[in-house]
């Protein structure tokens, strides 16, 4: 799912005043109730590649995701995330320079056993500091950078992922022949039931490999790999409080994405997308799926649940999900939970915010 918008609460408060937006009506994560005059989301769109691998300037938000389960030689887990979000302050076509009221906004995380580092990066449009691009392909804020190797068959087949700051550093080659993968009703993901939605493919099947520096020291690591890509411009509604999101990777090659946005009347909205090992998909629904969490951890004052049951009967999937590290807490400007987690037959990401 990754619906970042409560990060981009976050940077439109502490970012966009030089443009003096008017105040943002109250809904959830600050964003507002109306999408104004941004580009609707609608279902039947027609995905053309690799056009929609880089930016669409008329929606509001848009990000490149990528999380990584790595072990290194020894067999110690680690969790990588890379994300770049793009977020308009205005409806309409990009100006030249400092013209541009663009926002773009960058997440890095190392996470081990033991250890979880966090990092945030701002950078305004239209000069270069932050961007991306389709081709060829390339996203980027600063020196974090995510892009098509030179010489790569196709955008998306062959790819280089690099940030550090402080404590961590990485520098991983991620690399698939296969599809991508339309999630929703092919590439259109509901998010309520009153109808707010996204555009969102992703790449389950990459598998990186390369270096992570963690505190000074190399580690040569290798793992799967996982890119979401969103874009939208609907917030969620009022009664929604946050999410939890899980992007799961099975040893029998199957992989799995759902999310459940917890509302604050009525049950979660729960949606999610089956994809074996063929590649062939289904859509699950909320009397598909069965999620419930398990034990809870302390943490800045906050009550997160880090070990989760996990059911898909249809699939004969029942399984009991627990973090690498309860402890993985991105203290960035809008504070969220997300980092690796393992079970008996896998291995995956969870993303939890609004606790």
């Amino acid at each position: 799912m990754k619906i970042k918008c409560l990060v981009w609460a976050a940077s439109l408060l502490l970012v966009s005043a030089c443009d003096n937006p008017a105040p943002p009506e109250e809904s959830f994560a600050g964003l507002g109730s109306e999408a104004g005059d941004f580009a609707q989301v609608v279902p039947g769109k027609a995905f053309s590649f690799p056009d929609d691998h880089g930016p669409h300037d008329g929606f509001r938000i848009e990000w490149w995701y990528v999380t990584a389960n790595l072990k290194d030689a020894q067999g110690n887990p680690f969790g990588v995330q890379w994300t770049l979000f793009r977020n308009a302050l205005k409806a309409g076509p990009l100006q030249p320079g400092w013209r541009d009221s663009t926002i773009w906004l960058g997440h890095a995380a190392v996470t081990s056993a033991s250890r979880h580092y966090a990092a945030e990066r701002y950078a305004r449009g239209g000069v270069g500091q932050a961007g991306a691009q389709a081709m060829p392909f390339s996203a980027w804020i600063d020196n974090w950078t995510f892009a098509t190797r030179p010489g790569a068959a196709s955008a998306l087949t062959d790819m280089q992922l690099k940030a550090g700051d402080g404590h961590f550093n990485y520098d991983l080659r991620l690399t698939s022949s296969r599809p991508l993968v339309l999630q929703g009703d092919n590439g259109y993901s509901r998010k309520s039931d009153q109808g707010q939605a996204s555009y969102y493919y992703s790449q389950p099947f990459f598998q990186a490999k390369g270096s992570l520096i963690l505190d000074g020291k190399t580690y040569q690591v290798s793992g799967p790999a996982w890119l979401d890509r969103e874009w939208s411009s609907q917030p969620l509604t009022a009664n929604q409080t946050g999410w939890d999101w899980f992007s799961l990777h099975l040893d029998n090659g199957a992989h799995l994405m759902l999310f459940r946005v917890r509302q604050k009347e009525g049950g979660p909205y729960l949606t999610g997308t089956w994809i074996d090992k063929d590649g062939r998909l289904q859509t699950l629904h909320n009397q598909d799926i069965q999620l419930t969490p398990l034990d809870s951890t302390e943490i800045e004052g906050r009550r997160v649940p880090v070990r989760w049951s996990l059911k898909v009967p249809g699939k004969q999937l029942d399984i009991t999900t627990e973090a690498v590290n309860p402890k993985a807490w991105m203290k960035v400007s809008i504070p969220y939970w997300e980092g690796p987690v393992r079970f008996e037959g896998g291995v995956g990401y969870l993303e939890m915010t609004g606790y």
